[in-house]
C-alpha cells in the first residue's frame, strides 16, 4: 500500500452549515483547513469528511451516500431526530413502508440513511457504517488494490471493502456508471495521500491499475479518476 484514504471530500455552498450539520450528527469536531474548507477528522477506523466551497448546483441524486448505523430503535429514532434538529429533511427516494432504515438529505439536499438496529452487515462498523456507491463491480477490484484494503464482500455485481483495522465500510452496488452518469463533476470525491514512497511511482501504480490522470502533478498533488471516471485527488503528506 503506497497511499491511504483520508477524507470524502464534498462540495457544499457554505462548507461551515454543513459542516457543523455533520459534526452535530457524528459527534466530531469541525476544523477550518488552510484551503477555506472544513474538515470533521476521522480515525483509523471512521471515514473522515471534508467540505470544499463551490457554487455548483446540484443535480440529480449524488452517486454516493452514506450510511449510519443505530443499536436499537429508540437509539435509530434519536439519530434520525436530532438530524432533523439540525437541519436533515425527509427523503423518499422509493423506499417501501415495511423497510426499517430511514432516508435523509442533509441541509444541501445530500442523501443519507440511517439504518435499522440489527444489521449484520454493518455491524462492528461504528456510527459511520458505510459509503455505498453507484459503481461497477470492478472498480471495487480497484480501490482494494489501491488501498491495501481486502474485499468483504464479493456477491454478483456488488463488491465491498474495508480496512483491515475494520470501521467504515465502502461498497459498489454494480451499476454501470458510464451508462447512468450525468455529465457533471461528482459533489462526492475521494481524498486520497501518499503514504510511503514517491508521488511519481504512485501516480504509476494507481494508473497501471486502470485509473486516469486529470491534472499535472504539482505541490499539492494530483488529480485521477478510477475506471468507473470518478475524480479523486492524491495528495502529499504535506498538502
Amino acid at each position: 500500500m503506497s497511499c491511504r484514504l483520508t477524507a470524502l471530500a464534498l462540495d457544499a455552498y457554505d462548507p461551515a452549515r454543513l459542516a457543523r450539520f455533520w459534526a452535530g450528527v457524528l459527534g466530531r469536531e469541525a476544523l477550518e483547513d488552510a484551503q477555506g474548507g472544513v474538515l470533521l477528522p476521522g480515525s483509523g477506523t471512521q471515514l473522515g469528511l471534508r467540505f470544499v466551497p463551490r457554487q455548483v448546483e446540484k443535480v440529480g441524486r449524488n452517486r454516493m451516500h452514506l450510511h449510519l448505523t443505530s443499536t436499537t430503535p429508540d437509539d435509530q429514532l434519536r439519530i434520525v431526530e436530532r438530524a432533523l434538529r439540525l437541519g436533515a429533511q425527509h427523503l423518499d427516494v422509493g423506499q417501501l413502508p415495511e423497510e426499517g432504515h430511514v432516508v435523509l438529505a442533509d441541509p444541501e439536499g445530500n442523501e443519507y440513511c440511517v439504518i435499522e438496529p440489527g444489521n449484520a452487515y454493518l455491524a462492528g462498523c461504528g456510527l459511520l457504517g458505510e459509503l455505498t456507491c453507484d459503481g461497477t463491480r470492478d472498480v471495487g477490484f480497484f480501490w482494494a488494490e489501491a488501498l491495501g484494503w481486502p474485499l468483504v464482500w464479493d456477491q454478483g455485481l456488488q463488491t465491498a471493502i474495508q480496512s483491515p483495522r475494520g470501521g467504515t465500510k465502502i461498497s459498489w452496488d454494480g451499476w454501470d456508471v458510464a451508462a447512468v452518469a450525468p455529465e457533471h463533476r461528482n459533489r462526492l470525491r475521494f481524498e486520497v495521500v501518499l503514504a510511503a514512497g514517491d508521488l511519481t511511482e504512485e501516480i504509476e501504480r494507481l494508473t497501471s491499475l486502470g485509473a486516469t490522470r486529470l491534472s499535472a502533478a504539482g505541490v499539492g498533488g494530483v488529480t485521477l479518476a478510477d475506471p468507473d471516471g470518478n475524480e479523486f485527488h492524491l495528495g502529499t503528506p504535506a498538502s
